[in-house]
């Protein structure tokens, strides 16, 4: 890349930080419509179909509703677990003291933010969430917040060697052995549900579950962290399409195919194949990765969110990609998809105040500055992007 892209990406970056650091990390969600009073306190809050409507109403609209029905800005816990990674990422490449005392706070809050009542260290999100196949309360625990902010947790320790962030890091395990539900095929191999309250098999999920206990197996050599994780990754490859894709899951409503969840699921997989050493999934990897490049991304740079259209852009895609690369230790290979992708959702998706935009739509954008979806995203790729280039 020649220096004046360089310079281009590390002034987007700085914007986005300086936003991100004013807002004090907190914003609005594209989920967070079920915190309205009209939700909260009034009769239409009971029923499902009315939430279900209304969070669509307030993640679809092109105007932010949320000030007008007094949706509050407010800590994201996978958010802040995002910004925390990135900061540890933004340290390694230079030990500046503004990135330890961020590290410091982030964590700090995460502690703060655990649900109570579970058999180890959880966490879920900051509003009422009602989705096609299930209802979450605030701060209901997922795998997917949990296993964010484990992983975020252990990099701070190993940065700042707090024994409090260790030890609540491990104990995620215990929530996704003991509190999720288990899903098993002909085969024994099964996959965590979603929540403690639901019994869905979200492939994403479950992978993400599985991650979080191979990289608590480095820490305490725990064998059946390996052995479990193992079951979780054979269930989600037995899934896998001859074409190498993934559905987001495996109810009749699930059967989409989209571009970051595919990010996330070769991530773990490999994850699991790095520490264990187990090479028996590979073919998976390589299959899925084909698939990832050659149907989400175009010769413009532009990220699709669905494998069989272009719109809507979705923000979080180009993050993962970034991130996918970087982990997958493919991110020099494919450089130039890399840089092409992030120069492209720079021009087209980031506000002149710095934030990014939630989505672009064939006919209009979606221009909230999301906290957690859009911010705690880019920040978290720009991060890795960062790394790989060992520029700060």
């Amino acid at each position: 890349m020649n220096s004046i892209n360089v310079k281009y990406f590390k002034a987007s970056f700085e914007a986005l930080k300086q936003f991100c650091e004013t807002e004090g990390f907190k914003g609005w969600d594209p989920y967070d419509g079920l915190n309205s009073w009209v939700i909260q306190k009034t009769p239409l809050g009971k029923s499902r179909y009315f939430r279900l409507a209304w969070i669509q109403l307030f993640k679809r609209s092109p105007i932010n509703l949320r000030h007008f029905f007094g949706v509050k800005k407010d800590y994201n816990p996978k958010g802040l677990a995002l910004f925390l990674i990135g900061y540890c990422n933004l340290y390694k490449i230079k030990a500046k003291v503004e990135y330890l005392d961020k590290i410091n706070f982030l964590a700090s809050e995460l502690l703060m933010l655990q649900t109570k009542g579970y058999s180890g260290a959880c966490w879920g999100y900051n509003f009422d969430w009602q989705a096609r196949a299930f209802f979450q309360p605030k701060y209901t625990p997922t795998v997917v917040a949990t296993s964010f902010i484990g992983e975020a947790l252990l990099d701070a320790y190993e940065i700042t060697k707090r024994e409090d962030l260790l030890a609540t890091a491990l104990s995620c395990s215990k929530f996704i052995l003991e509190d999720l539900n288990k899903s098993y095929d002909e085969d024994q191999d099964f996959t965590f549900s979603y929540s403690p309250l639901d019994n869905t098999q979200v492939y994403n999920a479950g992978l993400l579950g599985a991650k979080l206990l191979v990289l608590t197996y480095k820490y305490n050599q725990d064998h059946k962290l390996l052995s479990t994780a193992k079951k979780v990754v054979a269930y989600v490859c037995k899934r896998q399409a001859s074409n190498g894709s993934w559905a987001y899951g495996t109810l009749p409503f699930h059967q989409w195919i989209d571009n970051f969840h595919t990010g996330y699921n070769l991530e773990c997989i490999y994850k699991y194949q790095e520490v264990s050493g187990d090479l028996s999934f590979q073919n998976y990897i390589n299959k899925g990765f084909e698939y990832y490049l050659n149907t989400f991304f175009t010769k413009e740079g532009i990220s699709k969110y669905y494998n069989n259209k272009t719109y809507p852009i979705d923000i979080h895609a180009p993050a993962q990609l970034i991130v996918t690369l970087s982990k997958l230790g493919l991110f020099i290979d494919n450089i130039e998809l890399a840089d092409n992708v992030l120069q492209w959702t720079i021009k087209n998706m980031q506000s002149d105040k710095g934030y990014f935009y939630y989505q672009k739509k064939k006919f209009f954008t979606s221009k909230t500055p999301y906290i957690r979806w859009a911010q705690s995203w880019m920040f978290y790729a720009f991060s890795y992007y960062l790394s790989e280039k060992n520029f700060n």
